[in-house]
Protein backbone atom coordinates (compact mmCIF):
# COMPACT_ATOMS: atom_id res chain seq x y z
CA UNK A 1 0.00 0.00 0.00
CA UNK A 2 1.40 3.37 -0.99
CA UNK A 3 1.58 6.27 1.49
CA UNK A 4 -1.07 8.12 -0.52
CA UNK A 5 -3.47 5.17 -0.28
CA UNK A 6 -2.79 4.83 3.45
CA UNK A 7 -3.46 8.53 3.95
CA UNK A 8 -6.67 8.27 1.94
CA UNK A 9 -7.78 5.29 4.03
CA UNK A 10 -7.06 7.16 7.26
CA UNK A 11 -9.02 10.18 6.02
CA UNK A 12 -11.96 7.92 5.22
CA UNK A 13 -11.85 6.44 8.72
CA UNK A 14 -11.75 9.90 10.25
CA UNK A 15 -14.79 10.95 8.22
CA UNK A 16 -16.65 7.77 9.20
CA UNK A 17 -15.84 8.39 12.86
CA UNK A 18 -17.07 11.99 12.57
CA UNK A 19 -20.31 10.90 10.89
CA UNK A 20 -20.92 8.22 13.54
CA UNK A 21 -20.27 10.73 16.32
CA UNK A 22 -22.71 13.24 14.85
CA UNK A 23 -25.33 10.51 14.45
CA UNK A 24 -24.87 9.41 18.07
CA UNK A 25 -25.21 12.97 19.32
CA UNK A 26 -28.29 13.47 17.16
CA UNK A 27 -29.91 10.28 18.45
CA UNK A 28 -29.10 11.27 22.03
CA UNK A 29 -30.65 14.71 21.57
CA UNK A 30 -33.73 13.21 19.93
CA UNK A 31 -34.14 10.79 22.84
CA UNK A 32 -33.96 13.66 25.33
CA UNK A 33 -36.17 16.03 23.36
CA UNK A 34 -39.62 16.16 24.94
CA UNK A 35 -42.47 15.57 22.53
CA UNK A 36 -45.70 17.55 22.44
CA UNK A 37 -47.41 14.63 24.16
CA UNK A 38 -44.89 14.65 27.02
CA UNK A 39 -45.30 18.39 27.54
CA UNK A 40 -49.07 18.04 27.46
CA UNK A 41 -48.92 15.50 30.30
CA UNK A 42 -46.36 17.34 32.43
CA UNK A 43 -47.98 18.39 35.70
CA UNK A 44 -46.23 21.75 35.78
CA UNK A 45 -47.20 22.66 32.23
CA UNK A 46 -50.61 21.00 32.14
CA UNK A 47 -52.56 24.15 33.12
CA UNK A 48 -51.13 26.00 30.11
CA UNK A 49 -50.37 23.01 27.86
CA UNK A 50 -53.05 24.03 25.37
CA UNK A 51 -51.19 27.30 24.83
CA UNK A 52 -47.66 25.87 24.70
CA UNK A 53 -48.78 23.29 22.15
CA UNK A 54 -50.08 25.94 19.77
CA UNK A 55 -48.81 25.35 16.26
CA UNK A 56 -47.21 28.82 15.97
CA UNK A 57 -44.87 28.02 18.88
CA UNK A 58 -43.66 24.90 17.07
CA UNK A 59 -43.22 26.59 13.71
CA UNK A 60 -39.72 27.50 12.51
CA UNK A 61 -39.61 31.15 11.49
CA UNK A 62 -36.97 33.87 11.30
CA UNK A 63 -38.24 35.39 14.53
CA UNK A 64 -39.17 32.37 16.62
CA UNK A 65 -35.92 30.44 16.05
CA UNK A 66 -33.48 33.14 17.33
CA UNK A 67 -35.79 33.77 20.26
CA UNK A 68 -35.82 30.06 21.03
CA UNK A 69 -32.01 29.90 20.93
CA UNK A 70 -31.63 32.90 23.25
CA UNK A 71 -34.27 31.59 25.64
CA UNK A 72 -32.70 28.13 25.72
CA UNK A 73 -29.30 29.64 26.55
CA UNK A 74 -30.75 31.67 29.41
CA UNK A 75 -32.55 28.65 30.86
CA UNK A 76 -29.48 26.45 30.43
CA UNK A 77 -27.21 28.67 32.51
CA UNK A 78 -29.69 30.17 34.99
CA UNK A 79 -31.94 27.21 35.81
CA UNK A 80 -30.27 24.24 37.56
CA UNK A 81 -33.08 21.70 37.04
CA UNK A 82 -36.11 21.42 34.77
CA UNK A 83 -34.51 23.62 32.14
CA UNK A 84 -36.56 22.22 29.27
CA UNK A 85 -39.89 22.88 30.92
CA UNK A 86 -38.85 26.34 32.10
CA UNK A 87 -37.81 27.18 28.55
CA UNK A 88 -41.12 25.85 27.21
CA UNK A 89 -43.05 27.88 29.80
CA UNK A 90 -41.20 31.10 28.98
CA UNK A 91 -41.52 30.51 25.23
CA UNK A 92 -45.21 31.38 25.46
CA UNK A 93 -45.00 35.11 26.32
CA UNK A 94 -42.12 35.85 23.93
CA UNK A 95 -43.45 33.60 21.15
CA UNK A 96 -40.23 31.60 20.85
CA UNK A 97 -39.87 28.27 19.10
CA UNK A 98 -40.43 25.61 21.77
CA UNK A 99 -38.39 22.73 20.23
CA UNK A 100 -35.40 25.02 19.61
CA UNK A 101 -35.59 26.48 23.13
CA UNK A 102 -35.74 22.99 24.64
CA UNK A 103 -32.92 21.67 22.47
CA UNK A 104 -30.61 24.60 23.20
CA UNK A 105 -30.76 23.92 26.95
CA UNK A 106 -28.61 20.83 26.34
CA UNK A 107 -25.56 23.09 26.07
CA UNK A 108 -25.35 22.43 29.81
CA UNK A 109 -25.53 18.73 30.61
CA UNK A 110 -23.82 16.29 33.01
CA UNK A 111 -20.87 15.99 30.62
CA UNK A 112 -20.24 19.72 30.06
CA UNK A 113 -21.29 21.08 33.45
CA UNK A 114 -17.83 20.77 35.09
CA UNK A 115 -16.40 22.83 32.23
CA UNK A 116 -19.08 25.50 32.61
CA UNK A 117 -18.59 25.67 36.39
CA UNK A 118 -14.87 26.34 35.90
CA UNK A 119 -15.57 28.89 33.18
CA UNK A 120 -18.22 30.64 35.30
CA UNK A 121 -15.87 30.88 38.27
CA UNK A 122 -13.02 32.41 36.28
CA UNK A 123 -15.35 34.72 34.35
CA UNK A 124 -17.04 35.93 37.53
CA UNK A 125 -13.69 36.39 39.24
CA UNK A 126 -12.35 38.37 36.31
CA UNK A 127 -15.44 40.55 35.98
CA UNK A 128 -15.62 41.41 39.65
CA UNK A 129 -11.87 41.64 40.17
CA UNK A 130 -12.17 40.11 43.60
CA UNK A 131 -8.41 39.63 43.88
CA UNK A 132 -7.91 43.40 43.77
CA UNK A 133 -10.40 44.07 46.58
CA UNK A 134 -9.41 44.36 50.24
CA UNK A 135 -11.22 45.09 53.48
CA UNK A 136 -10.47 48.77 52.95
CA UNK A 137 -11.92 48.67 49.45
CA UNK A 138 -15.42 47.17 49.58
CA UNK A 139 -17.08 46.28 46.33
CA UNK A 140 -19.73 48.97 46.57
CA UNK A 141 -16.97 51.62 46.47
CA UNK A 142 -16.12 50.42 42.99
CA UNK A 143 -19.72 50.32 41.80
CA UNK A 144 -21.69 53.16 43.31
CA UNK A 145 -25.38 53.27 44.06
CA UNK A 146 -28.02 50.72 44.93
CA UNK A 147 -26.86 48.32 42.24
CA UNK A 148 -23.39 48.28 43.80
CA UNK A 149 -24.86 47.41 47.21
CA UNK A 150 -27.00 44.65 45.69
CA UNK A 151 -24.06 43.30 43.70
CA UNK A 152 -21.86 43.30 46.80
CA UNK A 153 -24.51 41.27 48.66
CA UNK A 154 -24.92 38.91 45.71
CA UNK A 155 -21.19 38.20 45.48
CA UNK A 156 -20.89 37.71 49.22
CA UNK A 157 -23.88 35.35 49.44
CA UNK A 158 -23.87 33.56 46.10
CA UNK A 159 -20.21 33.74 45.12
CA UNK A 160 -18.35 34.45 41.96
CA UNK A 161 -19.44 31.23 40.24
CA UNK A 162 -23.12 32.16 40.38
CA UNK A 163 -22.36 35.61 39.03
CA UNK A 164 -20.25 33.99 36.32
CA UNK A 165 -23.25 31.87 35.27
CA UNK A 166 -25.33 35.05 34.96
CA UNK A 167 -22.67 36.53 32.69
CA UNK A 168 -22.47 33.32 30.66
CA UNK A 169 -26.24 33.35 30.22
CA UNK A 170 -26.22 36.94 28.98
CA UNK A 171 -23.24 36.43 26.66
CA UNK A 172 -24.42 33.15 25.11
CA UNK A 173 -28.03 34.30 24.79
CA UNK A 174 -26.90 37.42 22.93
CA UNK A 175 -24.46 35.55 20.71
CA UNK A 176 -26.97 32.78 20.08
CA UNK A 177 -29.63 35.26 19.01
CA UNK A 178 -27.31 37.10 16.62
CA UNK A 179 -25.69 33.98 15.13
CA UNK A 180 -28.99 32.14 14.68
CA UNK A 181 -30.54 35.22 13.05
CA UNK A 182 -27.76 35.45 10.48
CA UNK A 183 -27.70 31.67 10.13
CA UNK A 184 -31.42 31.60 9.42
CA UNK A 185 -31.09 34.31 6.76
CA UNK A 186 -28.16 32.48 5.16
CA UNK A 187 -30.02 29.18 5.17
CA UNK A 188 -33.15 30.81 3.71
CA UNK A 189 -31.12 32.50 0.97
CA UNK A 190 -29.44 29.19 0.10
CA UNK A 191 -32.81 27.47 0.03
CA UNK A 192 -34.23 30.02 -2.42
CA UNK A 193 -31.12 29.81 -4.60
CA UNK A 194 -31.47 26.03 -4.82
CA UNK A 195 -35.15 26.38 -5.65
CA UNK A 196 -34.35 28.83 -8.43
CA UNK A 197 -31.68 26.52 -9.85
CA UNK A 198 -33.93 23.45 -9.60
CA UNK A 199 -36.72 25.27 -11.42
CA UNK A 200 -34.35 26.49 -14.11
CA UNK A 201 -34.97 30.14 -13.30
CA UNK A 202 -32.48 32.97 -13.32
CA UNK A 203 -32.40 36.72 -13.44
CA UNK A 204 -32.56 36.72 -17.24
CA UNK A 205 -35.92 34.99 -17.24
CA UNK A 206 -37.48 37.62 -14.99
CA UNK A 207 -40.06 39.65 -16.83
CA UNK A 208 -40.22 37.34 -19.82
Amino acid sequence: MTPKMAESGQTGKDKDWGVRTIRRITRWLESKMPTRAVMAENRYLKPIAHRILRSDLWRFTRRSVPRGVALGMLAAFLVPVGQIFVAAFLALPIRANVPIAALTTFITNPFTYPIWITAAYHLGKFALRIDALTDDQPLDEHIRGEFGIWLSWFVREAGTTAFGFVLLAIIFASLGYVISSFGWRWWTARKWQRRIVDNGLDSKSDGE
